[in-house]
C-alpha cells in the first residue's frame, strides 16, 4: 500500500477528496503533528455500501500519515435518523435491530484500519454517552447553544421545510444537536478536533465546531468530501440487482469485482484516485496505457483487483477472476463450489430444480426462454450447453449425477448468457 505524502491536505486535493474545508491554513498546521480524526457512520442497515468506502479509506489515509483515526458508530443517532440528503422522514428502527447492526458494522470496518501501534484506530459507539443523558441536561448544556434561526438555514433542514408534503419532525431536527454533542464528547475524551464526512455533513460538523468553541474555547476543524457521482449522471453504487454492499453475503465478491470492472472510461481516473492508494504518477501512467489499448480495460481491471482485495481479500480476487475466466473463456470445469455459490447469490439468474424436472420447463423458469417451444428451438439449434456439454435432446430431464459438486448445472445459452440450475434443498 502506498504511503501518504507529508502534506495530507495536498494529497486529498489531487485525489478529489476535498469538497469543503474549514480554516485550511490552521488545519494544515494542526496536522503537522499526530492528531486524532473522526468520522461517523450511522447503522441504517446491517452492512455499509460502497459509498461508505470514501470516508473509510480517508480514515485509512490519515492513519498512514501518522494520525489516529476514530470511527464512530451511531448507536444513538441511528435511532433518530439524519435528515441530510433526504427528501422524506426516515423510518425509526427498533433499538434491538440498531444494536445488532452496530455490532455487524463494528466487525466489518475492522479490516480497513490498524488497531495496533502508536496511532492505533478506535471504534466507539455514541450510545455509550447518550443513553444515560437526561433531557434537561441535554437542553441546558447542548440545546442552549443552538439558534433555531440558524438551524433552519442549514441545507438539510431548509430543503425539507420548503416541501409542503414533508416538513421535518422535531426528532430529525434534533439530529444536528446530537452529532455536535458527539464532536464535543470526542474532543473531551480523545482530544479529537477534526471531523471528516460527506459533503452533506457540513452543517452538522460546523455545529459541532461551534459547540466545542463555546464549551472549551478550542478551535476544531471540518473537512468534507464530495459525494461520488458517475459521469453519465447515473447513481453511483447501484446496479440492476440493487445496492453494492461491502458484505459478501449481500453482494458477492464476484459481483463486487464486476461492478468495478464495468466502470466507464470517463470515470476510471476519478475512481482510481478515490478508491485506491496508488500514487498520482502510477495512476496517470495506468490511465495513459489504458487509453492506448481501451479494449484491454487495463485500468478497470487494476481498479477491480485493488478494491476487491481491499474489501474482501486476495482469495476473493482470485475467485472473481476465476469465475470471469470460466464464464467468458469457456473453462467452466475450473469453477469451485464457493464460486458457484457466489453465482447463485447474485452472479447469474438461478433457479432451484428438483431431480427429474424437464429441461424445457426449467429453462422457462430460470428465464433462458419465454416458452417451452422457444426452449426446444434453442436446443434444436444447438444453442444450449449444460456444464460445457452440448444439449442434443429437448426431452432431457435434469439429473444431478453429473452436476458440479452434485448440485449445480451451469446452463449456457448462445455464447454469453449464463444461468444456474441448483438442486432443490427440499429433495
Amino acid at each position: 500500500m502506498e504511503q501518504i505524502r507529508e502534506n495530507l491536505i495536498e494529497e486529498f486535493g489531487w485525489r478529489g477528496l476535498v469538497f469543503q474545508i474549514s480554516n485550511e491554513d490552521k488545519l494544515a498546521l494542526h496536522l503537522s503533528e499526530p492528531r486524532s480524526v473522526y468520522c461517523g457512520f450511522d447503522p441504517t442497515a446491517d452492512s455499509l455500501h460502497i459509498g461508505s468506502l470514501v470516508p473509510l479509506l480517508a480514515l485509512r489515509r490519515f492513519q498512514l500519515a501518522g494520525h489516529r483515526p476514530i470511527l464512530l458508530l451511531g448507536g444513538a443517532t441511528g435511532l433518530i435518523g439524519d435528515p441530510s440528503g433526504r427528501a422524506d422522514e426516515r423510518n425509526l428502527n427498533q433499538q434491538g435491530t440498531v444494536a445488532q447492526w452496530v455490532e455487524k458494522l463494528r466487525t466489518q470496518v475492522g479490516r480497513f484500519l490498524d488497531f495496533d501501534g502508536a496511532n492505533a484506530a478506535t471504534v466507539c459507539n455514541n450510545l455509550d454517552w447518550t443513553q444515560q443523558l437526561d433531557v434537561i441536561s441535554f437542553l441546558r448544556n447542548v440545546g442552549k447553544h443552538f439558534s433555531v434561526n440558524a438551524m433552519v438555514q442549514r441545507d438539510s433542514v431548509k430543503a425539507r421545510l420548503e416541501r409542503e408534503d414533508q416538513g421535518i419532525s422535531y426528532t430529525e431536527f434534533s439530529y444536528m444537536l446530537l452529532q455536535a454533542m458527539d464532536f464535543l464528547e470526542l474532543a473531551r475524551r480523545e482530544g479529537c478536533l477534526l471531523q471528516i464526512g460527506g459533503s452533506d455533513q457540513w452543517g452538522n460538523i460546523i455545529s459541532g465546531i461551534d459547540l466545542i468553541r463555546r464549551h472549551t474555547g478550542q478551535e476544531a476543524f471540518a473537512l468534507t468530501m464530495p459525494l461520488v457521482t458517475k459521469a453519465d449522471g447515473s447513481k453511483f453504487g447501484k446496479t440492476a440487482s440493487g445496492t453494492v454492499w461491502l458484505d459478501a453475503h449481500k453482494t458477492s465478491p464476484y459481483s463486487f469485482y464486476q461492478f468495478w470492472l464495468n466502470s466507464a472510461d470517463a470515470d476510471i481516473e476519478k475512481f482510481l484516485k478515490l478508491f485506491t492508494f496508488m500514487s498520482e504518477a502510477d495512476i496517470a501512467d495506468l490511465v495513459a496505457r489504458s487509453q492506448q489499448a481501451p479494449e484491454q480495460r487495463l485500468a478497470q481491471r487494476e481498479l477491480a483487483r485493488k478494491v476487491t482485495e481491499l474489501v474482501h481479500g486476495e482469495d476473493a480476487v482470485k475467485s472473481a477472476e476465476r469465475i470471469s475466466a470460466s464464464l467468458f473463456g469457456g473453462d467452466e470445469a475450473s469453477l469451485q463450489r464457493e464460486d458457484l455459490k457466489q453465482l447463485q447469490l447474485d452472479g447469474v439468474p438461478s433457479v432451484a430444480v428438483s431431480p427429474g424436472d424437464g429441461l424445457l420447463s426449467t429453462m422457462v423458469a430460470v428465464g433462458a426462454a419465454k416458452s417451452s417451444g422457444e426452449a426446444r428451438k434453442l436446443i434444436q439449434g444447438r444453442g444450449v450447453r449444460l456444464n460445457g456439454l452440448q444439449v442434443e435432446d429437448p426431452r432431457l430431464a435434469v439429473v444431478f449425477d453429473d452436476a458440479y459438486f452434485g448440485e449445480f448445472f451451469l446452463l449456457r445459452k448462445g455464447k454469453k448468457q449464463h444461468f444456474l440450475l441448483v438442486k432443490s434443498q427440499l429433495d
